[in-house]
């Protein structure tokens, strides 16, 4: 298998990949970030927050926030009324039961209103520095079929082999790089095989050839 050859190449590809796309200057902005990235472009969100983050400061004022004003700020984003009310919910909960601080425990972020895994994830990992799992979202999920890196379908279950296959260190790490490589080459359509780093260890480019 070449989990560490694929680690190894994407770092050298991509020495500027350090973390998350998404802007954000404290936990809760990451947090509030990431809620909104759901099946939106980090692109778009970063345009929504510009505002959203003036604008709101603290859980409290996420919690204090008129429903209707809030949806209204984050209209452009998917979802976003059940986004809105996931984040004023949230944001209560933060405010009343840990004093307004982003908790920083997988068992307690995930406990959260609109809160899954890779949200808790993203936040541990780029906030806190704490590696409890790997961030699968929509490439890293792509590119773990194309890659051979695990053939699952559910989220969790890929989460888990990649948590398999490399060390913990390096969880930060794989996930950024994994996205970063389906962003620029690594395509949903039309992937760029021939400028690829790994295509020669690649089985969906193996087997695309060969069709």
């Amino acid at each position: 298998m070449h989990e560490q050859e694929i680690l190894k190449r994407l770092r050298k590809a991509y020495p500027d990949v350090k973390g998350t796309a998404l802007r954000h200057s404290n936990p809760l902005e990451l947090l509030i970030a990431t809620i909104l990235s759901a099946q939106t472009t980090d692109k778009r969100v970063n345009m929504v927050t510009e505002k959203l983050f003036k604008k709101y400061t603290t859980a409290r004022d996420y919690a204090n926030a008129d429903i209707e004003e809030l949806m209204e700020m984050i209209k452009s984003v998917n979802f976003y009324r059940n986004k809105a009310r996931y984040i004023k919910e949230c944001c209560r909960i933060i405010d009343e039961e840990y004093g307004g601080q982003v908790p920083d425990s997988m068992e307690e972020l995930i406990k959260l209103p609109g809160v899954s895994r890779k949200t808790a994830n993203v936040v541990l990992s780029n906030a806190f520095g704490k590696a409890e799992g790997v961030v699968v979202d929509t490439h890293v999920i792509r590119l773990s079929h194309r890659l051979g890196l695990s053939n699952e379908k559910d989220r969790n279950k890929i989460e888990k082999d990649l948590m398999k296959k490399y060390d913990r260190k390096d969880w930060f790490d794989i996930s950024n790089l994994l996205i970063a490589h389906g962003r620029r080459v690594c395509r949903a359509r039309n992937p760029d095989c021939e400028r690829c780093v790994l295509k020669d260890i690649c089985p969906y480019y193996k087997n695309e050839r060969n069709s």
